[in-house]
């Protein structure tokens, strides 16, 4: 469903070097690395946000490059995108940010009462009561509650493949737990390709089918969870140890 095809991209240090991976239809793919090594960068080139030096990205089995503006949109229709801290607008309720995820000119050809159910039931999908948040403000939500409504607004399109950036950054464990929870279930239930780049092993290797290592720019590692728990690679190893260190420091600052 999506391949990157030896991508480079340098801005003022060089980013990605030559990246090559290709995530199956229907497939959890998960991309971990340390900050900085070009995870989001990698991920915002599969739908045209960064241009790569070299190399291309297909949606498909379609060119993202060599699309035209209307192929290019064509293209962007099946895509849903979860921004890092959700992205909301702070002057649009609820319902008017996700139902900006519906395709451009849906709206009208739906009809008022048939947005508002789809917006409803987007809601739904990621354990909200439209009832209660349809019409609040983002600054009326609590950080979880934003990270929901940016995913409802990534699924109210009903897009083929969900791109997440980062998408529990910034959340406590018990939130953390719930949106990785949601990207199983809405990866299940709809059927979708996903892409989670995060910096949450541990995250990953629950949600996902296969986890790729991005590092300086090149993949270190691509393979399933229970072969990066057990790998000998030694950058593997490493990553996975802070990882470790990182999450038992985080319990022991909670503890009472």
């Amino acid at each position: 469903m999506i391949e990157f095809k030896d991508v480079y991209k340098t801005f003022d240090v060089p980013v990605l070097a030559g990246v090559s991976l290709t995530v199956e239809t229907g497939e959890t793919l998960s991309i971990v690395g340390p900050s900085g090594t070009g995870k989001s960068v990698l991920l915002k080139t599969s739908i045209g946000l960064i241009v790569p030096d070299s190399g291309d990205v297909l949606i498909d089995g379609e060119s993202v490059y060599s699309a035209g503006g209307q192929k290019l949109y064509e293209i962007r229709r099946k895509v849903g995108y979860v921004f890092q801290y959700a992205a909301l607008f702070d002057s649009m309720t609820v319902f008017e940010n996700v139902s900006m995820g519906l395709r451009e000119g849906e709206a009208d050809r739906l009809g008022k009462d048939e947005v508002v159910a789809r917006v409803s039931r987007a809601l739904d999908e990621v354990n909200l009561d439209p009832a209660i948040v349809l019409n609040k403000l983002p600054a009326e939500l609590s950080g979880g509650m934003k990270k929901r409504v940016g995913l409802a607004r990534a699924i109210v399109g009903e897009p083929q493949i969900l791109l997440y950036d980062e998408p529990v950054t910034g959340l406590d464990p018990v939130n953390t737990a719930t949106v990785d929870h949601l990207i199983t279930e809405i990866a299940e239930r709809r059927g979708v390709t996903s892409l989670v780049v995060t910096h949450d092993i541990e995250g990953a290797l629950a949600i996902s089918d296969r986890v790729a290592l991005l590092d300086h720019g090149k993949l270190r590692f691509i393979g399933t969870p229970d072969e990066f728990r057990t790998s000998d690679e030694p950058l593997v190893k490493a990553f996975a140890n802070r990882q470790a260190a990182a999450a038992a420091a985080l319990k022991i600052m909670e503890e009472p």
